[in-house]
């Protein structure tokens, strides 16, 4: 089953895979990917498709990949292996990164990726007083957004940072002398908010920047915290946001680049 690379015109194929399997659609999140990674599909004989998988490559260095989904007909066949090693290949970094369920784990783990941690998700109603420490982002702070995440990421996502004021409701900044300290964001996901890419430089700037994210929103606000965090975990659980779902943080190849103590929060478990 031949695996090509899928444009935005199979969008709503994609949005019909992921509801078979009972995720949420995420047109919003899908529409991004397109744009920023490359989505790699079997094309299902009948209609439709057999599975898909996305990777979003960041220079050399690294890449994450997310989203990969095999039809519920198709399963056990191998076409998940197939899909994985084919994005691995194309993306050709140092370093691959994903999530992994336990379902997904397993497979993963036979291809060389290694556990190095685990995230969690956090979603509920989310109401921190806003201490008013970030301001809102505007375009002259662009690129310093882009050095800092440069740093902090440990390799350049342009693309994913030229969209992320339209497609994020809120992006705000924390200033230091001469220069930008912290940044995140705040984009609308189905019937939540999530909040993230979130960098800052230490665990109080960053609690002053979720809560100013967060201050106004209606309705939930997801937050995926990895173990490498557990005061900020700590903090968001003290609000009344109990914990969710778990998956298993896993890298391919070289150890991760950047700060990764600096980096609090992804833009999406998707796309690192």
């Amino acid at each position: 089953m031949l695996i090509r690379r899928l444009d935005a015109t199979r969008l709503d194929d994609c949005l019909a895979l992921a509801a078979s399997r009972e995720w949420s659609p995420e047109p919003h999140k899908w529409t991004l990917l397109f744009e920023v990674g490359d989505v790699w599909g079997i094309d299902d004989p009948d209609g439709g498709l057999a599975g898909c998988v996305v990777s979003t490559r960041y220079g050399t260095r690294l890449s994450g990949i997310g989203m990969m989904l095999v039809a519920e007909k198709f399963g056990r066949r191998g076409l998940g292996t197939q899909l994985m090693k084919h994005a691995l290949s194309e993306a050709g970094t140092e370093s691959t990164w994903l999530t992994a369920t336990s379902y997904g784990r397993p497979l993963y783990e036979r291809l060389g990726f290694r556990a190095i941690g685990e995230s969690r998700i956090h979603l509920g109603e989310f109401r921190p007083p806003a201490p008013g420490t970030s301001r809102a982002a505007s375009t002259r702070d662009l690129a310093a957004i882009g050095d800092l995440d440069r740093e902090v990421f440990g390799a350049p996502r342009p693309e994913v940072l030229r969209r992320l004021p339209v497609f994020a409701e809120r992006l705000r900044v924390i200033e230091g002398t001469g220069s930008i300290r912290g940044y995140g964001a705040a984009w609308r996901n189905v019937d939540y908010t999530v909040i993230g890419p979130l960098l800052a430089e230490n665990d109080g700037m960053a609690r002053d920047l979720i809560a100013d994210l967060a201050a106004g929103i209606e309705g939930p606000i997801r937050l995926d915290i990895d173990d490498t965090h557990p005061e900020l975990r700590e903090w968001v659980e003290s609000q009344g946001v109990g914990r969710g779902m778990r998956t298993t943080v896993m890298v391919h190849g070289a150890s991760l680049p950047g700060d990764r103590d600096r980096l609090f929060l992804p833009l999406s478990v998707a796309t690192g």
